[in-house]
């Protein structure tokens, strides 16, 4: 409430958004740094909640350029990807900055940040702020049946209830919630991700390019072990064998350089650090996504306005990329399919590929817009703000002294 009773008009006025989210890297830190960045932009306030031991130098950069933009502050704690007992002295702390700041809108990101954004709503903090989530893939990523997976669902299904706003990336997570969470009283937008125009201009490959690349995180649901296999068959078809180069970091770093010395391929394989995309792209001449498991990655995205050759495989989001041209994606985990991919590639007609992906960068320019998002994620967050208002749920903000 404002200072003289009346509820502030939220379909006009600036809002408060403190977004929350576990590890600063990969696709998601991107999002949650696109959309502070915007929404900065558009006079908005914006704090940020992260994890304080994960995305090393990289993240600690971004974000310390990021921390003079941000009215509500940047709170960084150590967090556990999976449950810890820690967990509960991270949502005091996530408490706290509600109250020191109080925010319109808690926008809670990924499975740990939309745990804390949401655990919160459970607590009598006077806080009326809306509940915002975006999951990312995250706990949805799990095989459904496991006894991990149940866990984590009954966890969604409790904290939907907390839920005033569902912001999903891909209509294929939409239908993962539907699926194993089931109805909730929410507010629902599918809101795909978005890349600027900038990032739909092509890069050309260096002069000494590898046949192969890949770019992100490197753990097990990237299906890379698959990649490694798949480049063993490919080799023994060619002479010399091909190079790949795989940009990124991640838990699986040391298993996949042992795995590539098993398989004979140290020599054909090369190790990078994480870096920015578009300067990876200049590294190799076709990029192979082999993922198991993805939202919306944002690297096929990218790739695609790049106009970089792409072998990606068949799940989650990434045949929304495609869309008119999904039937060009292969299934995961399976070597087999993948080395024929990739062999495909090394003898593909230049014309031809250059033509294939040029009509994908123009299908993704038309459907991934980067202003898009920023707009239908802010609209969400004023429908939200309407619709508890109307539900007359509207508590005065408590702030207390830092």
């Amino acid at each position: 409430m404002s200072a003289g009773g009346m509820a502030p008009n939220h379909a006009a006025a600036p809002l408060r958004i403190l977004h929350v989210l576990r590890a600063p890297l990969g696709g998601l830190f991107r999002h949650v740094v696109d959309l502070t960045r915007a929404q900065v932009a558009l006079g908005h306030q914006v704090g940020l909640v992260a994890d304080a031991v994960t995305g090393g130098a990289g993240a600690d950069t971004t974000l310390a350029d990021l921390a003079p933009q941000l009215a509500l502050g940047l709170l960084r704690f150590p967090m556990r990807r999976l449950p810890h007992p820690s967990d509960v002295s991270g949502l005091a702390q996530v408490v706290r900055r509600i109250r020191q700041t109080a925010p319109d809108v808690v926008h809670g990101h990924g499975s740990k940040g939309g745990l804390y954004a949401r655990l919160a709503g459970f607590l009598p903090i006077g806080s009326a702020a809306v509940r915002g989530y975006t999951p990312h893939g995250g706990s949805f990523n799990y095989r459904p049946g496991t006894a991990t997976h149940r866990l984590y669902m009954t966890i969604e299904a409790l904290l939907a209830r907390r839920t005033d706003i569902l912001l999903f990336e891909s209509a294929y997570i939409a239908g993962r919630f539907d699926a194993f969470v089931g109805s909730s009283k929410a507010l629902r937008r599918i809101v795909p991700n978005g890349i600027a125009p900038t990032e739909f201009q092509a890069v050309e490959p260096g002069s000494d390019a590898a046949e192969f690349l890949y770019v992100g995180e490197l753990r097990s649901a990237k299906g890379i072990d698959t990649l490694l296999h798949a480049l063993a068959q490919v080799s023994k078809t060619r002479n010399p064998r091909p190079r790949l180069v795989l940009v990124g970091s991640g838990p699986d770093t040391e298993a996949l350089r042992q795995q590539a010395d098993h398989l004979g391929l140290t020599k054909a394989v090369t190790f990078r650090g994480p870096m920015p995309a578009r300067a990876a792209f200049a590294l190799g001449r076709t990029l192979v996504v082999p993922s198991r498991a993805e939202s919306l990655p944002y690297i096929v995205l990218e790739a695609a306005g790049a106009r970089i050759p792409l072998v990606a495989t068949n799940v989650g989001g990434i045949p929304e990329i495609f869309g008119p041209f999904r039937d060009r994606l292969i299934p995961c985990d399976d070597p087999a399919a993948l080395a024929s991919a990739m062999i495909g590639a090394l003898d593909a007609d230049p014309n031809q590929v250059a033509a294939a992906s040029e009509e994908l960068a123009k299908f993704v320019e038309g459907r991934f817009s980067f202003a898009n998002m920023v707009t239908a994620v802010v609209e969400g967050y004023r429908a939200a703000l309407a619709a508890k208002a109307a539900k007359g749920r509207v508590n005065p903000p408590v702030r207390v002294s830092q």
